[in-house]
């Protein structure tokens, strides 16, 4: 069932702030993107929609009745009407521009004829998980990048050390416990999480594409089980990265201690900030390496701009502000600034 929208007496925030995913056959995808955009733009909600032939894939925020009326609108169409949301608010907006994007994917994996509406593995409920992770028959896999495992994951789990999800194909394909076995035909039982779903779906599309059978993913991803499953018989260790400004949560998602490199928007490694190759703004151990001089200064122009206008007490467009992520998206997806 979707969350009710909330009074503000119950929620004093401004801005409500809603992710949400769905798999499903949009032929006419292309077409739709101009009424949804002015819609949204008519209800001043800012954000990102992904659209794709696969489905849609999206972060918006902006006034509660708002938001509300994007997600009616979308839910008004049959392919649409039972699209789930999950919901968190600011005082300040989350993000100062609307794009509607036009994808081959929602979520990147670059493998063509795998279709999680048909084919994705079967949900298991985070009050079910503990049993299926801990069963020393299955393999568990954390889908999700390098750097946000890093901070965070369950218990046993296998970490393919991807920078990217569709990277994780490759991975998949040379994993030897993934192939071995007495009987080379009976594949092994495989568990697949990720932060909020939409990854899981559609690499345990991938592998029943590969023949594997015995495929499971856990139900409204990482971040469901958190809120569900108290700390006393959690087997998550450490906290989770999230595609917002809270960077990272534990447990009853409470936002976790890590901070975010504004450069390259991943979370800061402990010490990070004692290194001299961090600049507020401008890069991290993880990433001063990867950028050019002239990126650099023109981050450092961006992060001299904001803090003016931190000064002014105004809003400075095009520095570093947070960045509409769809939900639980790739680092690979595209982001507005």
């Amino acid at each position: 069932m979707c969350p009710a929208p909330a009074s503000s007496a119950t929620f004093p925030a401004k801005f409500l702030t809603a992710a949400f995913y769905k798999f499903v056959e949009l032929p006419d995808y292309q077409a739709r993107k101009p009424a949804l955009l002015a819609f949204c733009e008519a209800h001043h909600v800012k954000g990102m929609i992904l659209l794709a032939q696969e489905g849609i894939n999206s972060t918006i925020a902006g006034a509660p009745d708002d938001v509300h009326a994007v997600l009616a609108y979308l839910r008004s169409d049959p392919l649409l009407a039972d699209l789930q949301h999950k919901e968190s608010w600011s005082d300040k907006a989350p993000f100062y521009r609307m794009k509607v994007r036009l994808k081959k994917e929602i979520v990147t994996l670059n493998v063509p004829g795998i279709s999680p509406t048909h084919m994705a593995g079967t949900y298991v409920k985070p009050a079910d998980w503990n049993a299926l992770i801990s069963d020393p028959d299955v393999v568990v896999v954390d889908t999700r990048n390098d750097y946000e495992v890093e901070i965070g994951t369950f218990k046993g789990a296998v970490d393919p050390r991807i920078k990217s999800f569709s990277e994780l194909p490759e991975w998949v394909a040379h994993y030897g416990p993934l192939h071995a076995g007495a009987d080379p035909q009976k594949k092994p039982k495989v568990a697949m999480f990720c932060t909020g779903g939409i990854r899981c779906e559609k690499s345990t599309a991938y592998m029943r594409a590969q023949g594997y059978e015995e495929v499971y993913h856990l139900e409204g991803g990482i971040l469901k089980y958190l809120e569900t499953v108290p700390p006393e018989n959690s087997l998550w260790q450490g906290e989770c990265f999230v595609f917002d400004e809270r960077v990272s949560v534990g447990h009853g998602l409470v936002p976790g201690h890590h901070g975010l490199c504004r450069a390259c928007r991943q979370p800061l490694e402990d010490g990070a900030t004692d290194s001299p190759l961090f600049e507020a703004g401008v890069s991290c151990p993880r990433c001063h390496a990867h950028t050019s001089e002239t990126q650099k200064n023109s981050a450092r122009e961006r992060q001299r701009q904001w803090e003016l206008a931190k000064e002014r007490a105004q809003v400075h467009i095009g520095a570093t502000l947070p960045k509409p992520i769809p939900h639980d998206a790739d680092k690979a997806q595209p982001r507005s600034g």
